[in-house]
């Protein structure tokens, strides 16, 4: 099961932070020929790599309307009632997130403002194979209805017989999404960053995916085109004292386990009997996963950590810095207010990470592999741009000009220094 460490000195941090994520330098030639090809024959390309790559034999890959209409049909109504729960609370959380536009007067007769402007056009990728994730087109498109995006694209991989889940396509009509396409893989990044005959190229791309889709997002930011942030295998850290229960944290674990043999789950707590009793636990919750293989693959690079030190243990809960972390403590105030690395967070020992995942109306498009250091998960303003605006009056450039003048002056900006110098002389002439 888990490995277990005590106590590990902060020298061995570093290992112990590791991510099990292998280098993908070997995959950007790949990834550079069929953008190439993209860029060159545009829909030809994205059926050719489709045939090839998926063993998919289509020569139109654009979802119709009747499709997306009949969808309903197919989708339990009890499934159907939990999507649309689901989406009701992700639009409250995200719909709570709009912001006035700030305005400020600097000094008299200079009036500052910010507004927020929609990105025009976005892409949503959304991952299928064994597990096609209906999910994430809530998490991605309400968003961006919310925010106003004009052009919403989305792209899936198709099944074996060429179809897109009957669950993906209701979600899509219910999410308002219009511009469907059966495309997968690199090929589907590359369209919707280069743009084809029938593919609308996009000014931001969203969503996660495997070590290809890893790839050609970055190799999209080359092509003037932004993405929602890196991305790498799923992760989760629990946190836990006495106060938890082996069961629920056991279960939590496997629950991020199972997403793909390379995610890693780290447990780490300050009540050293809870190493040996999740551990039972998990291997318990095992034999009942019909994903098992998964998720054992998965444990191979998980951790379980005690230290004695609360404080101590969040700091190392920052240094690792996971995507998604569950909190199952008595002192929940001290580890809340010690937390500043993190995608989401979990609190209580009724507050599972899957609930983050579906229904709760957080985001669960989150950054892993450390970059919750630098990178926020997705929420609202991600589907947005900030402008700002100043209005200055004659009062304000006469107040304000001659620091800009003295400044300009000083970088040696003449031109600069000119521009504000010229309005001033002509007031002077007015008076």
């Amino acid at each position: 099961m888990m490995e277990s460490y005590l106590n590990p000195s902060v020298s061995d941090w570093s290992s112990l932070t590791e991510r099990p994520t292998a280098s993908y330098d070997s995959l950007e030639p790949l990834v550079a020929t069929v953008f190439d090809e993209v860029r060159d024959k545009g829909d030809q390309a994205i059926i050719d790599y489709t045939s090839q790559f998926d063993g998919i034999q289509q020569h139109e890959f654009t979802v119709s309307e009747e499709a997306l209409n009949a969808a309903s049909n197919f989708v339990p109504d009890d499934l159907k009632s939990a999507i649309q729960n689901a989406k009701s609370n992700i639009e409250s959380f995200h719909n709570a997130q709009r912001t006035e536009t700030v305005r400020v007067t600097t000094q008299p007769g200079v009036d500052c403002w910010q507004e927020k402007k929609p990105i025009e056009k976005v892409g949503l990728y959304i991952p299928g194979g064994s597990a096609p994730l209906f999910s994430t087109i809530l998490m991605l498109a309400i968003p961006a209805q919310i925010a106003g995006c004009k052009e919403i694209v989305l792209c899936s991989p198709p099944s074996k017989d060429g179809t897109l889940p009957a669950v993906v396509l209701y979600t899509s009509q219910l999410c308002g999404v219009k511009k469907v396409y059966k495309i997968g893989g690199i090929q589907a990044i590359a369209a919707m960053a280069l743009g084809t005959q029938t593919i609308t190229k996009v000014h931001k791309i969203f969503g996660p995916g495997n070590q290809y889709v890893t790839v050609a997002k970055q190799w999209a930011t080359r092509q003037h085109v932004a993405i929602d942030m890196p991305a790498g295998p799923s992760e989760l850290l629990v946190a836990a004292d006495a106060s938890a229960r082996a069961d629920f944290i056991a279960a939590d674990l496997l629950s991020q386990a199972e997403h793909g043999k390379d995610s890693q789950v780290l447990f780490v707590t300050t009540h050293k009997p809870l190493l040996d009793e999740v551990n039972k636990a998990i291997e318990a919750q095992l034999k009942e996963l019909p994903r098992r293989e998964i998720a054992e693959a998965a444990l191979t690079n998980s951790k379980a950590i005690y230290f004695e030190n609360e404080a101590i243990a969040i700091d190392f809960i920052n240094a690792y810095g996971p995507e998604h972390y569950i909190i199952c403590v008595e002192n929940e105030t001290l580890y809340l207010d010690g937390i500043v690395n993190a995608g989401s967070v979990f609190v209580g020992n009724y507050t599972p990470e899957s609930a983050g995942d579906y229904a709760s109306g957080t985001n669960h498009t989150l950054p892993t592999n450390g970059y919750t250091k630098q990178y926020s998960g997705v929420n609202l303003d991600s589907f947005r741009k900030a402008i700002t605006f100043q209005k200055i009056s004659k009062e304000g450039i006469q107040s304000l000009g001659q620091t800009i003048e003295l400044m300009a002056e000083a970088e040696g900006l003449d031109a600069h220094k000119n521009a504000v110098s010229i309005r001033l002389n002509a007031l002077k002439d007015e008076v």
